[in-house]
């Protein structure tokens, strides 16, 4: 059966599939990315874990994969297949494509995290059929992907769709980036997370708590968590006014809480927007497995274009 092999590397673990022509998971697997052991042991952990994915294939499903995939966090030069920068994993300036073409003997494409899971939602998870979205997953930060025409705008400079860096309160908290009341620092699942903790007095409590906390009609919980969802809203009126998407998908951690989220979201937006065409609000879809789904849709893009080529 042919296929492709897709890696989603994460700071913590790294989520893997063989994916078919069609965009079916025909098998997954997960491991332990372990940046405990350093930045080239990284390395070598997502090589050898490609290797074993390989084998998988040949050996159940009669045939190797056809080319690869391959998400990361931080900084990527997508276009050269380098790993620029990369905090949570010690990286600087790794040639990953080089590294996994040369393990594998495969075409492989590299892909930014964020912009490969907006990818996979835009295409085959919540934003199918809109070729205009922007895809926002609330986790530790924010970031987001700008969908159009079936594929996601990397920029200029490959920075393109980094939401969580607008500025909605300037004299807000200070964010890692040096400026003051960015997105991020207000709406991400830490973020809730910091103001829940603080307001309850209970230094282990997170969003999830805070959500729940919500829906049982707490008041300190509600006050945090409709900051959360002003600034939230405020930053998606930004995004709408610059980019006039026709879907606003919205993913990660903080989305889990479903409804508790989205219908003050939805209130909060419709509120501001003025001249602008209201866009949809819809979770994400695919969950933990959009990178993976994402990587695959790299790899069979990339074939794609060597055939037309």
């Amino acid at each position: 059966m042919r296929h492709v092999i897709a890696l989603d590397v994460g700071g913590t673990g790294m989520k893997a599939a063989l994916v078919g022509t069609d965009g079916t998971l025909l098998h997954e697997a997960r491991r332990a990315t372990g940046r405990e052991r350093g930045a080239d042991a990284v390395v070598e952990t997502i090589l050898a874990f490609a290797a074993d994915l390989r084998a998988h294939g040949e050996e159940h499903l009669g045939e190797s994969a056809v080319a690869a995939g391959v998400a990361v966090p931080g900084i990527v030069d997508a276009e050269k297949g380098i790993a620029v920068y990369s905090a949570n994993l010690g990286w600087r300036d790794v040639p990953l494509r080089a590294l996994l073409g040369g393990r594998l003997g495969v075409p492989v494409a590299l892909g930014h995290d964020v912009r490969t899971g907006g990818l996979a939602e835009g295409r085959i998870g919540a934003g199918r059929g809109s070729d205009r979205f922007l895809f926002v997953p609330l986790g530790t930060g924010i970031a987001g992907a700008i969908g159009i025409a079936g594929a996601i705008e990397a920029g200029a400079h490959g920075d393109a769709g980094e939401i969580g860096h607008i500025v909605v309160r300037p004299d807000g908290p200070e964010c890692s980036c040096g400026q003051r009341g960015c997105l991020e620092t207000l709406a991400s699942a830490a973020a809730v997370t910091r103001a829940w903790a603080t307001a309850s007095g209970d230094p282990s409590a997170d969003a999830a708590d805070c959500a729940k906390a919500v829906e049982s009609g707490d008041p300190a919980a509600v006050r945090v968590w409709q900051d959360a969802v002003d600034a939230l809203a405020a930053g998606l009126v930004t995004a709408a006014t610059l980019l006039d998407p026709g879907t606003l998908i919205i993913g990660g951690g903080l989305a889990e809480a479903g409804e508790t989220l989205f219908t003050p979201l939805r209130a909060a937006v419709e509120e501001r927007i003025t001249f602008q065409k209201l866009p949809h609000i819809v979770p994400a879809a695919l969950g933990d497995t959009a990178g993976c789904l994402g990587a695959g849709l790299l790899a069979w893009d990339l074939l794609s274009t060597e055939v037309s080529a």
